[in-house]
């Protein structure tokens, strides 16, 4: 048995298109609890756009956020987990790109949003669970 994707992702999250001033977006997010939005074009998940990604990419340049789109500040092309695949190689991805939040996606249908945090939450049980499988089947059988 394996630990999947699907059952750690967070099923809320917020999207947002990519023609939208970041001065908007920004009011969107001010939302409770909404650190990030993934990116649509024409209703399909593009990039993701995060708190970071307003601070590094407009505040501190000094850009006028009603005249930048989401689109010139997005992270694309977006990295994406299938809802079936193993927690583990969903983190060794996330790990390898230094990212935090991993959409999860299925022929364009996004299904949730794996965080740092949800894999952290359920990283103890991941591990567990694999060291009763390995001494389960390393220890020789007994009568």
């Amino acid at each position: 048995m394996s630990y999947y994707v699907k059952n750690y992702m967070r099923k809320e999250f917020s999207t947002i298109e990519e023609n939208v001033s970041v001065s908007e977006a920004a009011k969107k997010m001010k939302a409770p609890r909404i650190g990030f939005m993934i990116v649509l074009k024409n209703g399909q998940p593009e990039g993701i756009v995060t708190e970071r990604d307003f601070v590094y990419k407009v505040l501190a340049k000094g850009l006028d956020a009603k005249k930048i789109l989401i689109e010139e500040i997005m992270s694309s092309p977006l990295l994406t987990a299938d809802p079936d695949e193993d927690l583990l190689k969903a983190a060794e991805l996330m790990h390898k790109n230094n990212i935090r939040r991993l959409p999860v996606v299925r022929d364009g249908i996004i299904y949730g949003v794996l965080t740092s945090w949800d894999v952290s939450l359920h990283c103890i049980d991941y591990v567990n669970k694999s060291t009763k499988d390995i001494l389960r089947w390393a220890t020789p059988f007994r009568v």
